[in-house]
């Protein structure tokens, strides 16, 4: 009954490593079959003849949706015009009456809508891009509550 185990691992010879025959290698590959020639793919029409070596891919994919709301870059010259017509510093809430006023017609329905954090997407959009004017200089952090030019 000894011989039916394997010395090396104590298993039986059936089931062990040691004891079973290496696997036989597999089969060559059978030879593929050759393909019948594809028929022509349906495409749409295209003005010219397709990419051109040389041509680079848009660094920003075209926009299919429609926008939900404005993007922050939209509201820059804006905050930028009401703070000139201010004289260069107005309080928030005043930026934000100005910039509604100012932008009514041409805000989005999105843009009416509260943020998670239950802010209105327009104002929110607004804030970050006074964040981005202080970021290039144009604007300054001025006192709490306060936008100002620089």
């Amino acid at each position: 009954m000894s011989d039916d185990y394997c010395d090396l691992c104590d298993l039986p010879k059936s089931t062990c490593v040691h004891g079973m025959p290496k696997a036989p290698p597999p089969p060559p590959p059978a030879p593929k079959a050759p393909r019948a020639p594809r028929a022509p793919r349906a495409t749409s029409p295209r003005t010219g003849t397709g990419r051109s070596p040389s041509a680079s891919a848009p660094a920003v994919p075209a926009r299919r949706a429609p926008r939900r709301w404005t993007p922050p870059e939209d509201f820059a010259p804006h905050i930028l015009g009401v703070l000139e017509e201010a004289g260069g510093e107005l309080d928030t809430d005043d930026v934000f009456a100005a910039l509604e006023a100012r932008m009514g017609e041409d805000l989005l329905e999105g843009d009416r809508q509260l943020t998670p954090e239950g802010e209105l997407r327009w104002r929110f959009a607004a804030r970050r891009a006074r964040q981005s004017l202080i970021k290039e200089g144009v604007m300054s952090k001025g006192a709490p509550g306060v936008w100002a030019l620089s």
